[in-house]
């Protein structure tokens, strides 16, 4: 379980195959400045959960399996690529954003960007399973970063605004038009949906 708030952009220093023994999948390394890292441990890149294999110097080895690089686009990263990193949250931690599981609902589409005085205002096309998930100043996960849906401006687009912290603590203020992110619906939006269903 994660929170969304990131604290970290690492950077990609390997993209390899699958670990042998017949597996396939990627395997990345990520230089970050995380102390005390464990093996087994769970840690959110751009949003995906995924699992430290090993700790290595400067940073940590991961496994994407074929199921996560098929809902996410993990599979066409490259060496060098920045991404947003966060720990999983413990008991005590201040729940800063909102509860994220660390599961990508889909990939979203970048409509547009605009400067609004200190705010970047980024419009996201989403699938419509995303986008019922949606309300106005609810909660919405972009490659990993807890937002604030600051509008629903119709036609499948979903619009957040990003302050100057987030900007400078992540990788969305390089978002530009046509750019794809990995997006995660409110959990709380998918039970109330489950509960509401009358096809059950």
């Amino acid at each position: 379980m994660f929170t969304g708030i990131v604290s970290a952009v690492g950077r990609l220093a390997r993209v390899t195959g699958g670990m042998g023994n017949g597996d396939r999948g990627m395997v990345l390394t990520i230089r970050a400045p995380y102390k005390g890292l464990k093996r087994g441990e769970s840690i959110a890149v751009n949003g995906a959960c995924l699992t430290v294999a090993r700790v290595v110097k400067g940073g940590f080895t991961v496994h994407a399996v074929d199921t996560t690089l098929g809902r996410t686009l993990i599979g066409e990263w490259a060496t060098g690529r920045a991404v947003n990193l966060e720990r999983a949250v413990r008991p005590v931690d201040r729940l800063g954003g909102h509860f994220v599981q660390g599961h990508v609902d889909a990939v979203a589409t970048v409509a547009g960007v605009a400067e609004q005085g200190d705010a970047l205002l980024v419009d996201l096309r989403v699938p419509s399973d995303v986008l019922e998930l949606c309300i106005l100043h609810g909660s919405i996960t972009v490659d990993g970063v807890s937002l604030t849906v600051n509008a629903l401006p119709g036609s499948g687009v979903v619009q957040v605004s990003l302050i100057p912290f987030t900007r400078g603590h992540t990788t969305l203020d390089a978002l530009r038009p046509g750019d794809r992110v990995h997006v995660e619906g409110d959990v709380l939006g998918k039970y109330v949906r489950q509960l509401c269903r009358t096809d059950r």
